[in-house]
C-alpha cells in the first residue's frame, strides 16, 4: 500500500537479518506492511508479541475466503492461507495428538546412537575425499534426508526424487510451480502412508495410516512432514558452520568445552536466518495484541528472526554467543501449542554433528571469500546451493 514499508527487505549479509526488522521493531514490534504481493500486512518484530500470537487460538493458517485473502508471497506452501477454515482447530489438535508420542524426547533421544553414527560416517567420506570439499552436499543435506525416511518410513533410494519436490515446493517466483510440487509431495508420501495399512512398521508413516482426519488433510500432513523435516535442518547445519567459521572464538570455547554444545544449538537456532520470509497467520476474529487492534481476516506476518534478535529479550542480540547465561528461549521452534514437533530431532541432529564436526577438523575453514557465497533470494527456504570448505 502506498506509504508503508515494503516487503522484501534488502539484505547485505547472509549471516545477519536484514536491518528494516530493526528499524521497525525501534517504530513499533507491530507495524503494517505492504507484502511482495502488494497486500496489507501487520508486520511482528518483537518477542513478547510474537510469542502472544504464537499462543493465541484466534490466528490461524486458514481465512474464510481464500481466494481473496491477503498474501505474503507467491509460495503455494507457506505463502498464504492452507486448510479448511471449518476445521483447522480440530485437525492441529488431532495432528499433535497423534504425531505427539512420535516425536517425544524419548523417542528421539533412542535416535541419538543411530544420528551420531550417521555424522560419523558423513565425517569419514569428507575426510577421506580430502580437501576442498562442499560440506553442504556432503554432510549438510544428506545426514537430516536419512534421518527422516528413517523415521518416517520413507525409502532411502527415493532422496533424489523428493528432494527435486522439496526444491521446487519452495519456489518463490512461479506459483505453479510450487504449487504442483507441493500436490505431488503431498501423492508420493500418502501412497506410503496408504501401503502402511497393510505394512505397517516402527515409522510415523505408520502411526499416521489410521489417523481419523480427511485424506486430504492426511495427505498435506505427510507431505509436510517430510518437506519440513529435512529442508529447515539443512540450512540450520550450512549457517551454523558459517556462524563458528566467522566467529572462530566461539569455535575454540566449544573445542575447548565440549559440554558447550547445547548452549551452541540453541544459539545456532537463534541467530541462524536462512530465510525472512516469515510465517502467515491470520486473525479468525477482532484481536488486540499488545495494544494494536487487528480485524478478523487480517493478515499477520511473524517474523521469528527478528523476534530472536529483539534487544528487550537479549543483551547485545546480534552478536553469536554460546556462552549466554541465562538465555530467553528463541522462537526458533514457534512457541505454545504451535512449537514445532520435530523441535527435539532437530536438536539431536545439531548436536551430533557441532559435537563433532570441529573435533574432527579443527582447521575447517572456507575455502572461498566469505564475500563470494551466493543465498538463495528466490526460495522459500533461502539456504546455500553449497559451502566450499578446506581444513
Amino acid at each position: 500500500m502506498p506509504g508503508l514499508p515494503r516487503l522484501p527487505f534488502e539484505r547485505p549479509d547472509v549471516l545477519e537479518i536484514s536491518p528494516g526488522f530493526g528499524e521497525m521493531r525501534v517504530r513499533a514490534p507491530i507495524t503494517k506492511v505492504t507484502t511482495a504481493m502488494g497486500d496489507e500486512a501487520w508486520l511482528i518484530t518483537g518477542y513478547e508479541e510474537i510469542r502472544q500470537v504464537f499462543a493465541d487460538d484466534r490466528f490461524g493458517r486458514s481465512h474464510p475466503t481464500p481466494e481473496t485473502a491477503a498474501r505474503l508471497s507467491n509460495n503455494a506452501l507457506l505463502g498464504g492461507p492452507t486448510g479448511e477454515y471449518a476445521t483447522e482447530r480440530s485437525v492441529h489438535k488431532e495432528m499433535r495428538r497423534l504425531l505427539g508420542p512420535a516425536f517425544s524426547a524419548r523417542r528421539m533421544r533412542r535416535l541419538s546412537d543411530r544420528i551420531g553414527s550417521l555424522v560419523g560416517n558423513l565425517l569419514d567420506g569428507l575426510a577421506e575425499q580430502g580437501p576442498p570439499a562442499d560440506l553442504h552436499a556432503g554432510l549438510s543435506l544428506p545426514l537430516p534426508i536419512q534421518v527422516i525416511c528413517e523415521l518416517l518410513g520413507v525409502p532411502y533410494e527415493d532422496r533424489d526424487r523428493f528432494r527435486a519436490m522439496a526444491e521446487a515446493m519452495t519456489d518463490l517466483t512461479h506459483p505453479e510451480r510450487s504449487t504442483a510440487a507441493q500436490m505431488e509431495m503431498n501423492a508420493y508420501t500418502y501412497e506410503i502412508v496408504k501401503a502402511k495399512r497393510d505394512d505397517p512398521g516402527e515409522d510415523v508413516y505408520s502411526d499416521l495410516a489410521n489417523a481419523s482426519l480427511p485424506e486430504d488433510d492426511v495427505a498435506r500432513i505427510a507431505g509436510g512432514l517430510l518437506f519440513a523435516g529435512h529442508e529447515t535442518t539443512v540450512n540450520q547445519i550450512d549457517y551454523g558452520v558459517l556462524l563458528f567459521l566467522r566467529n572462530p572464538a566461539q569455535r575454540d570455547a566449544l573445542l575447548s568445552d565440549p559440554s558447550l554444545v547445547d548452549g551452541a544449538v540453541e544459539e545456532i537456532m537463534r541467530v541462524a536466518s536462512p530465510s525472512e520470509h516469515g510465517l502467515v497467520r491470520y486473525a479468525h476474529e477482532d484481536v488486540e495484541v499488545a495494544g494494536v487492534p487487528i480485524r478478523a481476516g487480517e493478515l499477520v506476518m511473524l517474523s521469528t528472526p527478528a523476534a530472536n534478535r529483539d534487544e528487550r529479550a537479549y543483551p547485545d542480540p546480534d552478536m553469536f554467543d554460546i556462552l549466554r547465561s541465562d538465555p530467553q528461549p528463541h522462537v526458533g521452534f514457534g512457541h505454545g501449542p504451535h512449537h514445532c514437533l520435530g523441535a527435539s530431532l532437530a536438536r539431536i541432529e545439531l548436536r551430533a554433528v557441532f559435537g563433532s564436526l570441529f573435533t574432527r577438523f579443527p582447521t575447517l575453514a572456507l575455502a572461498v571469500p566469505y564475500e563470494e557465497l551466493q543465498a538463495h533470494t528466490d526460495r522459500l527456504a533461502g539456504g546455500f546451493p553449497a559451502l566450499p570448505v578446506t581444513w
